[in-house]
């Protein structure tokens, strides 16, 4: 039950990142919540890297889906990747919390440590 609540988390806190990602790739003036928030509105690279952010973004999605619908956890790559997840969100929250925006640092730095959580709660389920 709770690796339910945390997988409908999770996915939601993806999708609303990914709608940023879209957002600041579309050429919005939101950058200062991502890539360290240095421009308000992304060059060129930036906007490629925040589409290939959706990218990654499904992919995370994907996998604490599944590995929250294996209760047994019985694939050992989506369990595998499932902490990786879980690592790569702790570093998140370190790096974020670093930034000289302070507007990732309010906002993507709970974001991570709510995906963080939710991860963990996942890959113990």
């Amino acid at each position: 039950m709770i690796a339910t609540a945390a997988v409908i988390i999770a996915t939601t806190v993806l999708a609303a990142l990914s709608v940023l990602q879209g957002l600041v790739a579309a050429g919005r003036p939101y950058g200062r919540f991502v890539w360290g928030g240095q421009h308000e509105t992304l060059p060129r690279r930036l906007r490629l890297g925040s589409v290939v952010s959706i990218v990654v973004y499904l992919a995370m999605a994907v996998v604490l889906v599944v590995r929250a619908a294996d209760e047994a956890g019985s694939n050992s790559f989506v369990s595998t990747a499932t902490w990786v997840l879980v690592a790569y969100f702790v570093l998140g929250i370190a790096v974020n919390a670093a930034s000289r925006s302070r507007a990732e640092r309010l906002v993507m730095t709970p974001t991570c440590a709510v995906l963080a959580v939710c991860a963990l709660v996942i890959a113990t389920g």
